[in-house]
């Protein structure tokens, strides 16, 4: 039963896409593995969420501000969207998940038990 609930896991992990874009910066590999392993917990948690674009853009803001994560998902009914604008990009897509958490958590709640 374990090894079939793991491979279901798996399977809804692959059956959810994630993009993920670098705006005005270059790619970085430790970025990617971070968001990927984050929206995979989600997608775990969360089965009905199709699709995932992540935006990571870095703007000049004289306060030290500037590194932005948004991230939009794909799921049933309307698309959920978050944004953060923090000092570093770990933080701002922490933030924006911790956002992302909160909107699903109150999705889910809408949803009809049959």
């Amino acid at each position: 039963m374990c090894s079939v609930r793991s491979l279901l896991q798996t399977l809804k992990s692959i059956i959810m896409t994630i993009n993920i874009q670098y705006v005005q910066m270059p790619t970085s590999e430790s970025m990617t593995a971070i968001i990927t392993s984050k929206l995979e917990k989600l997608a775990n948690k969360y089965d009905w969420i199709i699709k995932a674009d992540v935006f990571f853009k870095l703007e000049n803001d004289p306060s030290g501000l500037g590194k932005i994560c948004e991230i939009q998902l794909s799921a049933p009914g309307p698309r959920l969207f978050a944004k953060s604008n923090q000092d570093n990009f770990e933080k701002a897509a922490a933030t924006t998940i911790k956002e992302l958490q909160n909107q699903l958590k109150k999705r889910k709640e809408t949803f009809k038990k049959y």
